[in-house]
Protein backbone atom coordinates (compact mmCIF):
# COMPACT_ATOMS: atom_id res chain seq x y z
CA UNK A 1 0.00 0.00 0.00
CA UNK A 2 2.83 2.40 0.85
CA UNK A 3 4.35 2.02 -2.63
CA UNK A 4 0.99 2.56 -4.35
CA UNK A 5 0.25 5.67 -2.33
CA UNK A 6 3.72 7.13 -2.84
CA UNK A 7 3.53 6.52 -6.60
CA UNK A 8 0.10 8.16 -6.77
CA UNK A 9 1.26 11.16 -4.75
CA UNK A 10 4.01 11.72 -7.29
CA UNK A 11 1.69 11.23 -10.30
CA UNK A 12 -0.81 13.75 -8.94
CA UNK A 13 1.83 16.24 -7.81
CA UNK A 14 3.45 16.25 -11.25
CA UNK A 15 0.07 16.44 -13.03
CA UNK A 16 -0.69 19.57 -11.01
CA UNK A 17 2.79 20.98 -11.63
CA UNK A 18 3.51 21.38 -7.91
CA UNK A 19 6.87 20.98 -6.22
CA UNK A 20 7.36 18.92 -3.10
CA UNK A 21 8.12 22.14 -1.27
CA UNK A 22 4.83 23.74 -2.31
CA UNK A 23 2.81 20.73 -1.19
CA UNK A 24 4.66 20.34 2.10
CA UNK A 25 4.09 24.02 2.86
CA UNK A 26 0.39 23.70 2.04
CA UNK A 27 -0.14 20.66 4.27
CA UNK A 28 2.04 22.08 7.04
CA UNK A 29 4.98 19.68 7.12
CA UNK A 30 8.65 19.87 6.14
CA UNK A 31 9.71 19.11 2.57
CA UNK A 32 11.88 16.21 3.75
CA UNK A 33 8.87 14.62 5.47
CA UNK A 34 6.80 14.94 2.28
CA UNK A 35 9.68 13.53 0.22
CA UNK A 36 9.70 10.50 2.54
CA UNK A 37 5.98 9.99 1.94
CA UNK A 38 6.37 10.30 -1.82
CA UNK A 39 9.36 7.97 -1.93
CA UNK A 40 7.61 5.36 0.20
CA UNK A 41 10.04 5.68 3.11
CA UNK A 42 7.20 6.55 5.51
CA UNK A 43 3.42 6.23 5.52
CA UNK A 44 1.44 9.44 5.39
CA UNK A 45 -1.03 9.95 8.29
CA UNK A 46 -4.71 9.93 7.36
CA UNK A 47 -5.29 13.62 8.09
CA UNK A 48 -2.37 14.54 5.82
CA UNK A 49 -3.64 12.18 3.10
CA UNK A 50 -7.05 13.86 3.27
CA UNK A 51 -5.61 17.36 2.98
CA UNK A 52 -3.40 16.27 0.08
CA UNK A 53 -6.31 14.63 -1.76
CA UNK A 54 -8.31 17.84 -1.36
CA UNK A 55 -5.44 19.84 -2.86
CA UNK A 56 -5.31 17.46 -5.83
CA UNK A 57 -9.11 17.58 -6.23
CA UNK A 58 -9.63 13.85 -5.90
CA UNK A 59 -11.26 11.35 -3.58
CA UNK A 60 -9.01 9.90 -0.93
CA UNK A 61 -9.48 6.48 -2.56
CA UNK A 62 -7.53 7.68 -5.62
CA UNK A 63 -4.37 7.76 -3.52
CA UNK A 64 -4.79 4.00 -2.96
CA UNK A 65 -5.66 3.12 -6.58
CA UNK A 66 -3.49 0.29 -7.94
CA UNK A 67 -3.77 1.27 -11.63
CA UNK A 68 -1.66 4.38 -12.42
CA UNK A 69 -3.76 5.09 -15.53
CA UNK A 70 -6.89 5.27 -13.38
CA UNK A 71 -5.12 7.77 -11.11
CA UNK A 72 -4.34 10.04 -14.05
CA UNK A 73 -7.93 9.78 -15.31
CA UNK A 74 -9.50 10.43 -11.90
CA UNK A 75 -8.49 13.93 -10.91
CA UNK A 76 -11.03 16.58 -11.79
CA UNK A 77 -8.89 19.50 -12.81
CA UNK A 78 -5.30 20.63 -12.74
CA UNK A 79 -4.13 24.19 -12.41
CA UNK A 80 -0.70 24.89 -13.81
CA UNK A 81 1.33 27.89 -12.83
CA UNK A 82 5.03 28.59 -12.62
CA UNK A 83 4.73 30.50 -9.37
CA UNK A 84 1.95 29.82 -6.90
CA UNK A 85 1.72 31.03 -3.34
CA UNK A 86 0.41 29.10 -0.34
CA UNK A 87 -2.68 31.34 -0.41
CA UNK A 88 -3.24 30.54 -4.07
CA UNK A 89 -2.91 26.84 -3.30
CA UNK A 90 -5.57 27.18 -0.60
CA UNK A 91 -7.94 28.83 -3.07
CA UNK A 92 -7.22 26.18 -5.71
CA UNK A 93 -7.81 23.45 -3.11
CA UNK A 94 -11.12 25.02 -2.06
CA UNK A 95 -12.23 25.31 -5.68
CA UNK A 96 -11.29 21.71 -6.46
CA UNK A 97 -13.23 20.59 -3.40
CA UNK A 98 -16.31 22.40 -4.73
CA UNK A 99 -15.89 20.79 -8.16
CA UNK A 100 -15.40 17.33 -6.63
CA UNK A 101 -18.52 17.72 -4.46
CA UNK A 102 -20.51 18.93 -7.46
CA UNK A 103 -19.44 15.87 -9.48
CA UNK A 104 -20.42 13.58 -6.61
CA UNK A 105 -23.85 15.22 -6.40
CA UNK A 106 -24.35 14.90 -10.15
CA UNK A 107 -23.49 11.21 -9.95
CA UNK A 108 -25.89 10.65 -7.05
CA UNK A 109 -28.71 12.48 -8.81
CA UNK A 110 -28.16 10.45 -11.98
CA UNK A 111 -28.57 7.17 -10.10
Amino acid sequence: MKTTTSRNLKILREANNYTQEQISEFIGIGRAAYANYESGEREMPLEVLEKTATLFGCDLSVLFEEDPEMVQAEFSCAFRANSISAGDMKEVSDFKNIVLNYLKMEKLLAE
